[in-house]
């Protein structure tokens, strides 16, 4: 379930991308490792970022 990132400036909603972090670890099973584990990796920071960004924006 791997996707584009968006344009600089433009976040994907948290929702998408925990998601696609959801899938992630269906398809592995749990097990992260090597680009696997980097692919989360990115991903948590930019699902950390847009929760982030989603609670500036709700307050």
């Amino acid at each position: 379930m791997s996707t584009t990132p968006p344009p600089p400036g433009q976040p994907r909603p948290a929702a998408v991308v925990q998601a696609e972090i959801r899938a992630l670890m269906q398809e592995t099973g749990g097990w992260l490792w090597g680009p696997t584990r980097e692919r989360y990796e990115q991903l948590r920071d930019e699902w950390l970022a847009a929760e982030r960004g989603e609670m500036a924006t709700a307050a």
